[in-house]
Formats: C-alpha cells, sequence, structure tokens
C-alpha cells in the first residue's frame, strides 16, 4: 500500500511548514486528489491515524476534494469530463489531445495552532 510511504511524505512537508509558523499542532490538513493520482484517498484517511501518531499532527483531521479528470478535445470543442476510460470528445468524438485535471496530488492547506 504506497499510499502510506505518499501520506509520510505529506505529513513530513505539513510539520515543516508548521514548524515554519511556530505553531504547536496541526489540526487539519487539506489535499486535493485527482481521480488519476494513482492513490485511494479512503486508504490514506485510514493510514492517517497511525501515521501521524506522536507527531504535531495526532488528532489532526484529514480532508481531501476529489478532482475529476478533464480534457482537452483535439478539434477545438470545449474541455470535457470523460465518463469512461476513452477520453473521448462527447461532441465530436476525437480523442483528447491533453490531460488538463485529474492527475493532482496536493497539500493545498493546513490548520494549526500556536
Amino acid at each position: 500500500m504506497h499510499e502510506v510511504g505518499i501520506l509520510n511524505q505529506v505529513l513530513e512537508m505539513a510539520i515543516e511548514a508548521a514548524e515554519q509558523e511556530c505553531a504547536t499542532k496541526i489540526v487539519r490538513l487539506h489535499l486535493l486528489i485527482g481521480e488519476l493520482a494513482g492513490v485511494v484517498p479512503e486508504a490514506m484517511a485510514f493510514a492517517f491515524d497511525v501515521a501521524s501518531a506522536g507527531t504535531m499532527a495526532e488528532g489532526a483531521t484529514f480532508e481531501w476534494d476529489t478532482v475529476k479528470v478533464r480534457c482537452r478535445c483535439s478539434n477545438g470543442c470545449p474541455d470535457f469530463e470523460p465518463d469512461n476510460y476513452v477520453y473521448a470528445c462527447p461532441r465530436c468524438g476525437a480523442l483528447a489531445s491533453e490531460l488538463l485535471a485529474g492527475r493532482e496530488l496536493q497539500l493545498v492547506d493546513i490548520d494549526i495552532e500556536t
């Protein structure tokens, strides 16, 4: 389960940022996780309590927003969210020329106590 390794990196980043603000505790972590990021957000949330034990993030809330896949049409039609794994434009049927969103894995916000 590689989610634990990724979660440990996220915790390290959050703790480093909190320490720069002279925080004593991290209260909440908020991530953006794309549908194509290759992680299962629920698995990360499940492992969070164990991974954060003994750190300033112990007892914090782990939140995430899922970022849907969004593509650009190769024929210039409006950007679209595919409804299956064939990223074809729903207007003209052309394959997507670019993946605009859906691969994100970002720590976007932490709430701290000082």
